[in-house]
């Protein structure tokens, strides 16, 4: 009955919780019990949850459909962030429009350790 060992990290903040997701594939082998788990962690947060994806390399569809159910299931009043987004991530969301539906933040975790600066545009 033990599903995947999730790789979480709660980063709770007076106004908010940050889940910082340490998993490289967020992918049909682990979507149903990340969407659990993240679902079971929300009561502990502030107004907002940030969702730092910062580590996560690979996103399939289960992995999408995962991170918009916890995007409904959001008690009112309360808001989801997502932060970290590598660009193979990134694109996930950008095909597929959702990234004109959740809020996506620059930064992250990875971004504040040593994630390379400048070059940009």
């Amino acid at each position: 009955m033990a599903g995947p060992q999730m790789q979480l990290a709660l980063i709770p903040e007076p106004d908010r919780l940050t889940i910082q997701v340490d998993e490289k594939r967020l992918d049909a082998a682990i979507a149903t019990a990340f969407r659990d788990k993240v679902r079971s962690l929300i009561g502990n947060g502030g107004a907002a949850v940030t969702l730092d994806l910062s580590g996560v390399d690979f996103m399939d569809s289960s992995g999408l459909g995962a991170v918009i159910a916890i995007f409904k299931s959001m008690p009112a009043g309360r808001k989801l962030e997502l932060t970290g987004l590598t660009p193979n991530v990134a694109r996930v969301f950008q095909l597929t429009r959702m990234d004109t539906v959740l809020t996506i933040r620059p930064g992250g975790c990875a971004a504040a350790a040593g994630a390379p600066q400048g070059g940009g545009e």
